[in-house]
């Protein structure tokens, strides 16, 4: 049966020794029931605490929440496998438990404790505000879709904003401090605190970034690391915010092709018939919204919705229930306003974006052409380009220094990490890592993707160290 990846989230040598479980070092960590919401059989919890401004080790201190599911079997136990599920802003404590629950091979669990976190500024960690209001939150973090220059001005009033809220928060002092290269300084301090040597890493979206930051920073102290749906080496930058556009492009021929052949959602018997529709009601939702659904808003269902195969369905009735003017099954609104102020911390804390109108207008004017299904939107002005400049560092640079020990997994048509990204970020780790792409749409491969090939030749490399010899591209597998 294929597994998919749920739509709301919406991825160095050999270990040599390592410290047992029950050693002193690993005793740093206090481990009982997770919190409410995390809990899960036999999932544990802690807390460790690290420095806000690590330049500043005895300085003021903020928490990071940990879990760990441990391996059942202690002889067959070589280590730690650090997770995170992406984001930026999205919590990690639990998804040791949803990887077990997804079909993360037994091999794997008995290979490893596998750790989750929240990254500092997020959920149970010591969490940073924007004060978002329920009509920001629901606005999504998405731009307007700028149909002319003057739309991107007014779109740079309302991003300016944003940035003066967050500048001006009660957790405005954490600013400067959220971003990638210090979560992965506090994984560090995780390793420490576990009492192992060297970490391995399971990192999935964004998590591939922090990933490839941790590698780069820490080379030595890696040992088996796997990025599943990749950015590139840039990281959530101004690149990666424009490549979604493509990302859209590139997958949608998926949907197109499958509600084709399920005339009886209604919006069309081919391809370029379901793809003329999607411009008919992102035209006319622009005019006039249906059911609380305006332009934007639509745009983003279609592109969250991309994420899984099994979405599709639920994607072609949310067109239909659009189209007759019909209830729109929307998902339930809920306080999203720490995970969008810490993904706004960190995407606009790790790089420098274009602070000119004019550069947005130019960039909105050529991907509106080059990719008119979103490119509108995601070349658009946003809250970045009016970040305070409190940045304590330059951005790291990724590079191909260090063991071969990477191994990065990629869907060929995925909306939220394009190829392109994933290409590029092999390029830049160069002998480093080895590239396994497989023939399928969606974003997440392993071990919800469905292709066989790319998931066994993550297990083996998590279970044995043994990577594919060169770059391999798996064959589309459908029926599973």
């Amino acid at each position: 049966m294929r597994r998919t990846l749920p739509v709301a989230l919406v991825v160095t040598a050999l270990l040599t020794t390592a410290v047992p479980a029950g050693s002193a070092a690993a005793r740093t960590l206090a481990w009982g029931p997770c919190p409410e919401g995390v809990a899960a059989p036999r999932l544990e919890c802690s807390t460790l605490e690290v420095p806000l401004d690590h330049r500043d080790p005895g300085g003021e201190r903020i928490e990071i929440a940990i879990s760990r599911l441990a391996a059942e079997n202690p002889a067959q136990r070589r280590g730690v496998l650090l997770t995170n599920p992406g984001g930026p802003g999205g919590g990690g404590l639990g998804y040791p438990a949803l990887l077990a629950g997804s079909g993360l091979p037994r091999e794997v669990l008995d290979s490893y404790d596998v750790i989750g976190f929240d990254p500092r500024g997020v959920g149970r960690s010591t969490p940073v505000t924007c004060e978002l209001t329920p009509q920001q939150q629901a606005r999504g973090a998405f731009a307007s879709y700028a149909h002319t220059s003057a739309d991107v001005v007014r779109e740079a009033g309302y991003a300016r904003s944003i940035a003066e809220q967050c500048a001006t928060s009660p957790t405005a002092k954490m600013l400067p401090h959220t971003t990638t290269a210090n979560t992965a300084r506090d994984m560090d301090l995780i390793r420490k605190a576990l009492g192992e040597r060297k970490i391995s890493f399971l990192g999935a979206s964004y998590g591939t970034y922090l990933g490839a930051v941790y590698a780069t920073m820490f080379p030595d102290r890696g040992d088996r690391i796997v990025l599943d749906s990749n950015l590139g080496p840039g990281g959530y930058d101004v690149t990666a915010m424009r490549r979604f556009a493509q990302g859209l492009e590139d997958r949608f021929p998926d949907f197109a092709a499958y509600a084709a052949a399920h005339p009886e959602h209604g919006l069309g018997t081919t391809p370029d018939q379901v793809t003329a529709k999607y411009f008919d009601l992102a035209k006319r939702l622009d005019a006039q919204p249906v059911q609380g659904v305006d332009g934007l808003t639509f745009r983003g269902i279609t592109f969250e919705y991309l994420y899984s195969d099994a979405a599709l369905p639920a994607l072609a009735k949310t067109w239909r229930a659009i189209d007759t003017n019909q209830p729109v099954p929307l998902l339930p609104a809920i306080d999203r306003d720490n995970s969008m102020s810490a993904r706004l911390h960190v995407i606009c804390g790790d790089s420098r974006w274009p602070d000119s109108v004019r550069d947005y207008q130019r960039a909105v004017a050529a991907d509106r052409v080059k990719y008119p299904m979103l490119g509108a939107v995601t070349a658009n002005i946003g809250p970045c380009a009016f970040w305070p400049d409190r940045r304590t560092e330059p951005p790291v640079r990724i590079g191909d220094r260090g063991p071969s020990n990477v191994l990065l997994l990629q869907n060929e048509r995925d909306p939220g990490t394009p190829l392109s990204g994933a290409q590029d970020l092999r390029r830049a780790l160069g002998k480093r890592a080895t590239l396994v792409t497989a023939d399928a749409g969606g974003h997440g491969l392993y071990p919800w993707g469905g292709n066989q090939c790319a998931e066994d030749a993550a297990t083996k490399f998590l279970t044995t160290g043994q990577r594919p010899a060169q770059d391999l591209a798996c064959a589309a597998e459908p029926g599973r």
